[in-house]
């Protein structure tokens, strides 16, 4: 009876022994992932942020690192390695000042606009301003390879009007477009707003696109302007900010300089950075002008960003159709609606105004001009408009001597017209 009872103790001893075991494998297993995505996590940490010669803390809790400029992102690609840094661009536009610098009306003039973080200094000569990556912004991402990175099929698609197409990418826009003929760069002043994000996966942004090759998987394109993106920058500040994809966003290309690519010779403005004052309803307007251009010479695509500031440039190489020229311009803005519970979200674009309301109320964008074959901005021609859902965001161009080609664009996202 005895060796019985100690039998089945052994046994029972030797069951939980099993268990405890089992528990111990399974959390280490679980343990395991965690740790393994901390370190590819803090590998691509070492990868973005170089050593810096200074570093800047910015009121808005950006660190800014000023790097050598030889010593930036753009040089880890494969062929940048002997690339010699082009300090200017061979030949500016044509006609780039020749726009009035005075509005008729007082209340119209745009005031100054700059960065917060120089608040609290400057780079000094032969560095860039580069924003610093923390571990929370890489963790926020769906992965670490996804860090930086647009969702595919994001592109406003004027001839598309499948409503499956609309609802399935989620992406929702109010733009003004040019096509049909061969584009080597675009202009256009941006009104600057804080437009309200529903929901931290979702963005609200107002740029330029410069389009190569149709809507496929081989889609190019450099983009520009202002975004609210909660994920990618861990707060709902209005930044300045760039894209480039050569595969319609697929593997190549990323915001600012979060990956190899764009080229950075300018010490004063940094990519991701907060923009500051922004405008507010019925007061102050503020914007900014982006002009985005292809060298005739060395047929790379520059950046300007107002009068004073060439940012860089984007190498030839990095692309098919662009390595030429662009087929289709676009302007305006773009949200994502995660649909949250079910409804339209109510994510602003613009101001989250609709654009009958005009100036000092809705957004805009003035004096759109394209770059021709002549490497002279012009007016565009034969413009477009496009909108998914009218009755939550809107656009309305128009035409007159102070502003060239103008729109209002914009809208409040849900409403009792916008469910």
């Amino acid at each position: 009876m005895a060796s019985h009872f100690r039998t089945g103790q052994a046994r029972r001893t030797a069951t939980l022994l099993f268990f405890f075991l089992c528990l111990i494998s399974i959390s280490y297993a679980a343990r395991l992932p965690a740790s393994r995505q901390k370190f590819e996590v803090q590998k691509h940490l070492n990868r973005l942020n170089k050593p810096a010669v200074k570093t800047i803390k910015s009121p808005d809790g950006d660190i800014i690192d000023c790097v050598h400029i030889s010593h930036q992102p753009a040089f880890d690609h494969p062929f940048l390695k002997d690339h010699k840094i082009q300090m200017r661009p061979n030949y500016h536009p044509e006609g780039l000042y020749d726009e009035s610098k005075v509005s008729a009306k007082p209340e119209e003039r745009s005031k100054p606009i700059t960065q917060l973080w120089h608040l609290n200094g400057r780079c000094p000569e032969g560095t860039i301003p580069i924003r610093r990556t923390k571990e929370d912004d890489v963790l926020r991402a769906s992965s670490v390879k996804r860090y930086g990175k647009k969702k595919h099929r994001t592109i406003p698609q004027p001839r598309s009007a499948d409503p499956d197409l609309i609802n399935e990418s989620g992406h929702q826009h109010a733009i003004a477009y040019v096509e049909g003929d061969k584009y080597y760069g675009a202009k256009a002043t941006i009104n600057v707003w804080e437009p309200k994000i529903q929901q931290p996966n979702e963005f609200s942004l107002s740029q330029l696109w410069i389009l190569g090759g149709s809507f496929g998987e081989d889609l190019n394109s450099i983009e520009a302007g202002w975004q609210v993106s909660p994920d990618l920058y861990g707060d709902n500040n209005t930044r300045l900010f760039t894209y480039w994809t050569s595969d319609a966003y697929q593997a190549t290309g990323c915001y600012n300089l979060l990956c190899s690519g764009f080229i950075q010779i300018n010490s004063e403005i940094a990519m991701g950075a907060s923009i500051s004052p922004v405008s507010a309803f019925r007061n102050s307007q503020y914007d900014i002008s982006i002009l985005v251009w292809k060298d005739p010479k060395e047929g790379n695509w520059w950046m300007q960003f107002g009068n004073d500031y060439v940012l860089g440039y984007w190498p030839s190489f990095l692309f098919s159709y662009l390595a030429d020229s662009a087929s289709m311009i676009e302007w305006g803005g773009e949200v994502v609606n995660s649909e949250p519970d079910g409804q339209h979200t109510s994510t602003q674009m613009g101001s989250g105004h609709f654009p009958e309301e005009g100036f000092g109320k809705s957004s805009y964008f003035r004096n759109i001009q394209i770059v021709d074959a002549s490497n002279n901005l012009k007016v565009p021609k034969g413009i477009g408009t496009f909108t998914e859902q009218s009755n939550c965001y809107d656009v309305q161009t128009g035409s007159n001597g102070d502003w060239g080609h103008y729109f209002y664009y914009g809208g409040p996202g849900k409403s009792p017209n916008c469910p």
